[in-house]
Order: C-alpha cells, then sequence, then structure tokens
C-alpha cells in the first residue's frame, strides 16, 4: 500500500532543499503599476533583470557598455572599468533586484517606450512621491525622512535591492533616495533628475533636491521608473 503520509513528507523535504538552494524559486518579482489618478507608475525603480531583458529584445547595448565602463564622483567624474547596469560595481551584483543604473535618459526612454509608458514628467513625479489622500509632504516618506537609502538614514553606502526597501507614500518604493531617476523635463542637453540617491542626504530627497544633469551621463547613482497613461 502507498504510504501518502510518506510521500508528503518526502515532497516537503524536496521543497524545503530547493527552496534553499535556489531562493529565487520562491519569489515572483513584477514591477507592478500603481494608479495615480490619471497615470500610473512603477511601484519600483527599473531593475537590472528588467533592463537585461529589454536589451535582451531589443538589442540596445548601453554607453556605459560602448565607452567601457560608467562614472562615479571621486576628485571630479572618474570613469570606472567595466562599470555598466549589468555589473554595477564592475562585478557581479548582489541581487538582478538592484536598479538599473548607468543609463542615460536617452536609453531610458527607449526602454519606457518599449514597455507602452514613457518617462514621467515631474508634476507626475511630484504628485506620486509627495501627496497621498490629498494630503501633501514634505518627504517621499511623509512629515519626516525614515526608511530611506541615504546617507542619513539607513547608511547602506551603496544602491539596495529594490525589494529590500520599505514602501512609502502611495505604496511607492524608493522615490526618496537608492538612486535618482530620470524624469521627462529638458532644459537644453540636460534633463531633470529628481529623488536624490544613497550617496546624499535625506534633504536631497525633497522637490527642491531635483537636479538636472547632461542628458547623455550615465552614473553608478542614476536610474529611472516609467509612467503610463490610463
Amino acid at each position: 500500500m502507498i504510504n501518502l503520509y510518506k510521500i508528503n513528507i518526502m515532497y516537503i523535504k524536496f521543497i524545503s532543499l530547493l527552496l534553499l538552494t535556489f531562493p529565487s524559486f520562491a519569489f515572483s518579482f513584477e514591477n507592478i503599476k500603481i494608479q495615480i489618478d490619471e497615470f500610473s507608475i512603477n511601484k519600483y525603480e527599473i531593475t537590472i533583470k528588467e533592463f537585461k531583458e529589454f536589451t535582451k529584445k531589443t538589442g540596445l547595448i548601453t554607453e556605459a557598455e560602448k565607452t567601457g565602463g560608467g562614472y562615479e564622483w571621486g576628485t571630479g567624474w572618474e570613469k570606472r572599468t567595466n562599470w555598466n547596469y549589468k555589473t554595477p560595481y564592475g562585478e557581479t551584483p548582489n541581487s538582478l533586484y538592484e536598479p538599473a543604473v548607468h543609463i542615460n535618459y536617452f536609453e531610458a526612454q527607449k526602454y519606457c517606450s518599449f514597455k507602452k509608458g514613457r518617462l514621467p514628467t515631474f508634476e507626475e513625479w511630484k504628485r506620486a512621491a509627495y501627496i497621498e489622500n490629498g494630503i501633501e509632504y514634505e518627504y517621499p516618506s511623509g512629515n519626516k525622512p525614515k526608511d530611506m537609502n541615504t546617507q542619513d538614514l539607513l547608511k547602506i553606502n551603496k544602491h539596495q535591492d529594490v525589494t529590500k526597501l520599505k514602501p512609502s507614500l502611495n505604496e511607492l518604493v524608493a522615490m526618496g533616495g537608492n538612486v535618482w531617476e530620470w524624469i521627462d523635463d529638458i532644459k537644453g542637453n540636460n534633463s531633470l533628475t529628481a529623488g536624490g540617491s544613497w550617496w546624499y542626504g535625506s534633504s536631497k530627497t525633497k522637490a527642491s533636491g531635483a537636479q538636472y544633469k547632461p542628458s547623455n551621463f550615465y552614473a553608478i547613482y542614476v536610474g529611472f521608473r516609467c509612467a503610463f497613461d490610463n
């Protein structure tokens, strides 16, 4: 006679071993769209995994890859060999759910267009980051800075896997800190970035902290997320 109890125990042990050996087997990631009024926006910054899938389908090679590396601030902007979205710090990342960085404005725009979206305007980005239930806050985390990957809060001193960060207003993750995000706001050859990054303190996560950067610029500190018309 078949012992169903033993079979069940063996199955549970097998699944447990599988999850220990391949932890990602238990994790299903989806960068869902959060509806904000007349538009939606990605819950998370676009991840390495997502951008890899995009480049595999489109054949896009980023400028950081073409030129041998991305940039980090040292004594001025210094180029780092083999730093690109696949290997943000020049080596295999700890997680494919880290934000895709070393991406310029135009490359971010191409990704969002491929996903039938676009980069958010600054007004949209501010609406998503600072207003919830009709109440406007100073920080993406509320009235006070908290739980954001910045130098004065989490102090991780590098960007973080987006799934390991806490959601804040509108259930969005890392609208403040982690990495700057490209915005569809252009002045000449420069494009706006918002939200600050892990390299700065939490004051840069305010709306007033947004900065223009050269549109063709790419660095370890800059990523993006997409917006969508409802």
